[in-house]
This record gives structure tokens, C-alpha cells and sequence, in this order.
């Protein structure tokens, strides 16, 4: 069974986010960029499929400026067999990639896609629902396991579309070893034009702007106090 996993390249999770001077969106010049961690769950229970003799091969899959060759690099690092770049500068949407995806899909002929439910940049939580309707297939969205509430079984026919939530795995740390062996794993670059695919954006950012900075808290002396103030000074959301 193969599978494709798309890895998308993002704003490392651990820096703090700064708006650019012009509000046209968030600084990214000597920022630094990661895999999104949704995507590296996906790519862990990937391998773990492969390891079990589940699955034959994966792909990962990425899309955008060169520099997303790295983001494939980490995944084929962690277990990945090959790669594919989608090269290009727009500002590559949701329905875009699903409609790139499913190109490469038609290609590939994986049976199934695992990719993560959302990423830390947009927070869309779309791409994986767009490329299940625009194939046709099957799909399972925020997959987890949960052991202290309940839990849900769903079968899905193959060819599928999964989505990974954060409680399904925990992603391994690359060894320094496989950091080499992915040096020499191929992958593929192309465009969007040689996917047939027009990725012209479909939203536009009007303003990009910092949330507000909270207020500091007060402290009450006693409860009638809370209550007075609850009643007089708090605001309904």
C-alpha cells in the first residue's frame, strides 16, 4: 500500500509570531520555519504503518518556495522513501494544494493520504475535507486516540483520506544516521502548471493586526465584592 503524506513548511511553533510593519501578514525573513507539527504526527503514523508491513512506500509532498525541500527532507529523515516539490511563489490556498494534490494523487495512485488536520499558520482546517470531495474518497478527520473519555471506531473503504489530530502519536526524533541516508532520497520538483493547476488565490488579506494586550487582573477582598463586581463590571462575550 502506498501513501502520501503532504508536509507543509511553517513558522516554527516555538517562536512568537510578529505581524509585519505594513499589516499585510506575519514576518517570516529570518524566521525559523518548520515542519508543521500536525503533518509530523501524520508522518509518524505513516512510518509506523510502513513498519508494521501495512504499507509499502510514502511520499511526502510539499508545496511552495524552494526552501519546503527541507520540510521533505525531515519527513524522508523520519522515514519518508521519496519526495515530491510542488515549486511555486503564490500564496498557495487550501483549495489550491487540495486541487495539487489531487493531481499528484491521479499520478500516484496511493491508497490512502494522511495529513495533518490543520496548520499552526492559518489554522484552515480545510485542505484534507477539499482533496476527500474533489476525489471522491472516503475520509476520517481528527483522528486520535483517546483513553479517558470514549471511543469511536470508523471504518473507511480505500482509497481514503485521513487527518491526524495531536493525541494520535508522538512523533520520533530524526537520527543523525537517517539525517544522511535522506540526503540521497530523490525528490521530484515540478510546477503548478505541469499539474494543470491555476493557484491563484481565491481569498486576500485585508489587514493583519496584533491581538490586543489583556489587561492586568484585580484582586477582590471578599466575595460580596467578586459579586458586585461581576454584576456591574463584567461583559457578556
Amino acid at each position: 500500500m502506498k501513501i502520501i503524506v503532504p508536509v507543509k513548511r511553517v513558522v516554527d511553533y516555538n517562536v512568537k509570531v510578529r505581524v509585519k510593519s505594513d499589516g499585510s501578514g506575519i514576518e517570516t525573513a529570518g524566521v525559523k520555519m518548520s515542519m508543521n507539527p500536525f503533518d509530523e504526527i501524520a508522518v509518524e503514523e505513516a512510518v509506523r504503518l510502513k513498519e508494521k508491513g501495512v504499507a509499502t512506500e510514502i511520499v511526502a509532498v510539499s508545496m511552495g518556495v524552494a526552501q519546503c525541500a527541507e520540510t521533505i527532507r525531515t519527513a524522508l529523515a523520519m522515514g519518508a522513501d521519496r519526495g515530491i516539490l510542488v515549486e511555486s511563489d503564490a500564496d498557495l490556498q487550501p483549495l489550491a494544494v487540495a486541487k495539487l494534490l489531487k493531481a499528484i494523487v491521479e499520478q500516484e495512485k496511493p491508497q490512502i493520504v494522511i495529513l495533518g488536520k490543520q496548520a499552526i499558520d492559518d489554522d484552515m482546517s480545510a485542505t484534507g475535507q477539499m482533496l476527500a470531495a474533489l476525489l471522491g474518497w472516503s475520509q476520517g478527520t481528527f483522528a486520535s486516540k483517546i483513553a479517558d473519555g470514549g471511543l469511536e471506531t470508523v471504518a473507511l473503504t480505500l482509497p481514503a483520506i485521513v487527518t491526524t489530530d495531536l493525541r494520535l502519536n508522538e512523533p520520533r526524533y530524526a537520527s543523525l544516521p537517517n539525517i544522511m541516508k535522506a540526503r540521497k532520497k530523490p525528490i521530484a520538483t515540478m510546477k503548478p502548471a505541469d499539474l494543470g493547476v491555476d493557484v491563484t488565490p481565491r481569498l486576500t488579506v485585508i489587514k493583519v493586526s496584533e491581538p490586543p494586550k489583556r489587561k492586568a487582573g484585580v484582586k477582590v477582598s471578599s466575595v460580596g465584592e467578586l459579586v458586585s463586581k461581576l454584576k456591574t463590571e463584567a461583559k457578556v462575550i
